[in-house]
């Protein structure tokens, strides 16, 4: 992955949206940058919370040297 994004940076921007994803369910807005996210942009915050986790995932996989990392849910 050649994104030019350090796994510190992405693993700050997933901290960032998991944040956000806490104050919504609280009922509260949130920033991220120059935007105001509020409890209808929930899907929108989630969204970036799988981007931001699968990038953390690729950096991390890349930085131990291994292969792209799996998650196994349980139902």
């Amino acid at each position: 992955m050649s994104s030019g994004i350090t796994l510190a940076q992405a693993e700050t921007q997933l901290a960032a949206y998991l944040a956000a994803e806490t104050a919504v369910l609280s009922g509260q807005e949130y920033s991220i940058a120059d935007r105001r996210l509020k409890r209808a942009d929930l899907a929108l915050i989630q969204s970036g919370i799988k981007l931001w986790n699968e990038r953390v995932q690729a950096l991390t996989s890349a930085a131990t040297g291994r292969g792209r990392s799996r998650t196994i849910s349980h139902l």
